[in-house]
């Protein structure tokens, strides 16, 4: 079983920036996919990028692709979500995901956690 908890969601103004954490504990997981996934009141979950633990490689999706950065510690078991310029259509519950693969899907992750909310205002 793999365990994830995430923090350091808050509420915030344009251009402000946050850093989203995910710790990440359990069986081995070098080998994960880890992704963080946003979800808007009422819309569907959306991608928004990942992570290959062991080699580092990433990927965003395009509206997030250069004012965000996804990064890992080996040492603290922890992902980590740097969100710069931020945007209201930046609002929503981050949830960060673990998976054999780094895919934009959300169902191809096996773990979640709760979720930590971002709101920012304009």
């Amino acid at each position: 079983q793999v365990q994830l908890v995430e923090s350091g969601g808050g509420a915030v103004q344009t251009g402000d920036s946050l850093t989203l954490s995910c710790v990440v504990s359990g069986r081995a997981f070098s080998t994960f996919g880890m992704a963080w996934f946003r979800q808007a009141p009422g819309k569907k979950q959306d991608f928004v990028a990942a992570i290959r633990w062991r080699t580092g490689s990433s990927y965003y999706a395009d509206s997030v692709k250069g004012r965000f950065t996804i990064s890992r510690d080996n040492a603290k078991n922890t992902v980590y979500l740097q969100m710069n310029s931020l945007k209201p259509d930046d609002t929503g519950v981050y949830y960060c995901a673990a998976g054999p693969n780094m895919v934009l899907v959300p169902s191809a992750y096996d773990y979640w956690g709760r979720g930590t909310q971002v709101t920012v205002s304009s």
